[in-house]
């Protein structure tokens, strides 16, 4: 197979504001890299069953992973027994993805999809939703986001609920950011550190031991930005933890993870 390697940053790195660009962000070789960065051991130990309960609590049974990556969050909620679709936008992850459920004894039911039309490529609806992995700091643009939400809202059952973390970009944007690899990114001697960030761009490098680098450029979310727009699009009740608790210094979280419920509920 033909290996692609990242051939944007050249130049001028920051001039990549696009939320279409991710996709050449995500080549085979970055693809290939990735599970070396996530450390599925590491980081199942880490995270423990935090995502595994909130759905079971709520009574979940079908979910939508979104924004699969290499399938850690799918294989594992496979296999804790929920039905799952994982769905990603690029092509090169998604087949990492599925290559990792055939190592594990799964065989995962992926589609690729845009979450911008994501119902037009996803026909049925779920329980939940996840989107993780700071995925969704890829869309630049606001009506990109709103139409995402709208999206994810739309291909919920009525008491469905979505799950979306972030980088605690407030902290990056204000000069308080240190990040402890702690939750999220477990692999060794792997790091994942912004080197560039303004109001409209973080864009991190992730280097790893054979001293192999890859770009990623985002747009550093705020958090109460993200509720608002959750809020907007229809979503009521929104629960906030720092990196898998449900108290925290604001400056303190590596992730911030959002649980929104999409059920009405006339005084909420």
């Amino acid at each position: 197979m033909l290996r692609e390697e990242q051939c944007f940053g050249k130049g001028d790195p920051t001039k990549v504001r696009d939320s279409d660009h991710f996709t050449k962000e995500y080549t085979t070789t970055l693809a290939d890299k990735w599970d070396e960065l996530i450390d599925w051991d590491s980081r199942a130990k880490s995270e423990g069953d935090f995502f595994i309960e909130q759905l079971r609590s709520r009574g979940v049974k079908r979910v939508l992973d979104v924004a699969c990556g290499t399938g850690f969050h799918s294989v594992r909620l496979m296999e804790a027994g929920f039905d799952v679709v994982s769905a990603d936008g690029s092509v090169a992850m998604l087949g990492k993805a599925f290559e990792n459920g055939i190592k594990r004894g799964h065989v995962l039911s992926t589609v690729q999809a845009d979450w911008r039309w994501l119902n037009k490529n996803v026909k049925c609806n779920f329980d939940a939703i996840i989107c993780l992995g700071n995925s969704f700091t890829h869309l630049f643009d606001e009506n990109s986001r709103r139409k995402t939400l709208a999206e994810f809202y739309a291909a919920l059952n009525h008491d469905g609920v979505l799950i979306l973390d972030q980088r605690n970009y407030d902290a990056i944007l204000d000069g308080d950011y240190s990040t402890k690899h702690k939750y999220y990114y477990c692999g060794d001697d792997v790091t994942a550190e912004p080197e560039h960030v303004d109001d409209g761009l973080a864009r991190f490098v992730y280097t790893f031991p054979d001293q192999s680098q890859f770009h990623l450029n985002m747009f550093p979310l705020r958090k109460d930005y993200t509720r608002d727009l959750m809020r907007q699009v229809g979503f009521q009740n929104i629960e906030t933890f720092g990196d898998f608790k449900g108290k925290y210094r604001e400056d303190d979280p590596d992730f911030f993870i959002h649980i929104a419920e999409k059920e009405f509920k006339e005084n909420c």
